[in-house]
């Protein structure tokens, strides 16, 4: 009895022990959850990114996704054996006190079948630099995490097959796209985790802006007050040593450059929606900003009966003559039943420079838009600073709701407010703003609240009946 007794105790320590060790049992398994790291594990996409400031909760993400593709127990994807993965980091020293310190924090002991070390003893691993790690596969496999670091230059990222990369904070694009290569015939995942320091790079271009919609891409901003782990008190004292550039990118993981945004209240998570149909009586105007070899920019805006204003559809081209354009408007309007008036023409707001004559004709653009049924308006007020201030109070969120939203569909006005900079004096940079232009044309137009149709009463209806009558026998 005495024996059985030890061996209960002992199995018990043993239980007890690898409880204490099992950190990754306890990762978002409280009350209290981060959101966002658990939206990016339950992700499908296979190119997924996490823009996060300092402290912000990001790393984490990372490396709790690399041990439960290795170790098979992925809470949200098919798992499977004998995985194989790289975690990347910009020089060998980051990849030891960080990435690697993370993945040894994660790893239980005993669920390491081995370790290769780069330099340090494999019995002492953290102290050292780590090559690979053998980890077993709960299906009976063995998985291997390999450490790369980006100053060991492209060659040494040839010739892998691999079924997932993560990269611990932005890489050199050619590492980036040769690791792409390594998960091709696998359909393995890239995922990063980075906070964006460096300004307008390639993954700002490809990743963020994501000119091509490639439907893979996937990425998420999180900031310190995401962190439901970060105290309040350390938020406050981190915030007061940065300036208002630098905490775009230390604090909420945003891309910027010295200059800074133009618009950092636009948060796509919040102001860009899925479509929906719109009442008849939200519809309000279409605003155009002119081009034929430069895009022309069109936009379809409704406004709801509080005045909050919908960006509802676009047009978004360049190499069209006024014919193509004009084509393209009227068969939009009429894919979501825009309104027209009683002789089926369009009303529209348009840049004042359309009023110019073109080379091409002795009308100017407006007068070849109106005898295509477009009613333009050339009478904008193109104040610029009035015209930001403008949208950025429709922006702002200061009753916990902004006042502007962007259909999903408008990729390239969406597109443009991401990429929308001051320049190196006291106005926007000139490039790709052709949809910024026409969006403070219509906002600068005051548009108000749409009225809600009020049923006629039987006086009201003979009332119009007399009238009608009474113009006929004139």
């Amino acid at each position: 009895m005495n024996e059985i007794l030890q061996k209960i105790a002992a199995i018990e320590r043993e239980q007890k022990k690898r409880a204490e060790h099992d950190h990754l049992a306890r990762y978002n398994a409280g009350k209290v959850k981060h959101k966002k790291q658990l939206a990016f594990h339950r992700s499908k996409k296979r190119n997924r990114w996490v823009f996060g400031g300092n402290r912000s909760g990001k790393t984490e993400c990372g490396a709790v996704e690399a041990v439960w593709l290795a170790r098979g127990t992925h809470p949200y994807r098919k798992n499977k054996k004998n995985v194989s993965g790289w975690v990347v980091s910009l020089t060998a020293q980051v990849q030891r006190d960080v990435a690697q310190s993370k993945i040894l924090h994660y790893l239980r002991p005993d669920w390491i079948e081995d370790i290769v070390m780069t330099s340090g003893r494999k019995d002492c691993p953290a102290a050292g630099v780590i090559d690979l790690i053998r980890v077993r596969n709960v299906f009976g496999g063995i998985s291997t995490i390999g450490f790369k670091s980006c100053d060991q230059g492209r060659e040494r990222f040839q010739g892998s097959s691999l079924d997932f990369v993560w990269f611990d904070e932005e890489p050199p694009k050619d590492i980036y796209e040769e690791c792409r290569m390594r998960v091709a015939d696998r359909e393995g995942d890239i995922f990063g985790t980075m906070t964006p320091l460096k300004g307008l790079t390639f993954v700002y271009e490809e990743i963020y802006l994501n000119p091509r919609g490639d439907p893979q891409i996937w990425y998420e901003f999180m900031e310190w007050a995401d962190n439901p782990f970060l105290p309040k008190k350390e938020i406050a004292l981190l915030e007061n040593t940065l300036d208002e550039t630098t905490k775009q990118a230390r604090r909420y993981g945003k891309f910027c450059t010295r200059e800074g945004l133009v618009y950092p209240e636009f948060d796509e998570s919040v102001h860009v929606i899925e479509p929906f149909d719109v009442p008849a009586a939200w519809q309000d105007m279409i605003a155009i900003d002119p081009g034929l070899k430069n895009p022309l920019s069109a936009h379809w805006y409704a406004v709801d009966f509080d005045g909050n204003v919908y960006v509802v559809a676009e047009h978004y081209a360049a190499g069209l003559d006024v014919d193509g354009h004009a084509d393209a408007i009227h068969a939009i309007s009429d894919k979501i039943g825009w309104k027209r008036d009683s002789r089926g023409r369009l009303s529209a707001l348009i840049d004042s420079a359309a009023e110019a004559k073109t080379l091409a004709s002795s009308r100017s653009v407006s007068e070849l838009f109106y005898e295509r049924d477009i009613l333009v308006n050339p009478r904008v007020n193109k104040d610029v600073f009035g015209g930001i201030a403008q949208v950025k109070r429709y922006l702002s969120r200061t009753n916990g709701l902004p006042d502007l939203y962007i259909f999903k569909n408008c990729v390239n006005m969406i597109r443009e407010f991401k990429g929308y900079f001051w320049g190196s004096g006291e106005a926007p940079v000139k490039r790709d703003d052709h949809a910024m232009d026409e969006l403070r044309y219509y906002l600068m137009s005051c548009p108000r609240p749409a009225r809600p149709v009020q049923e006629k009463t039987e006086l009201e209806l003979d009332k119009e009946r007399r009238i009608r009558r009474l113009r006929r026998k004139r």
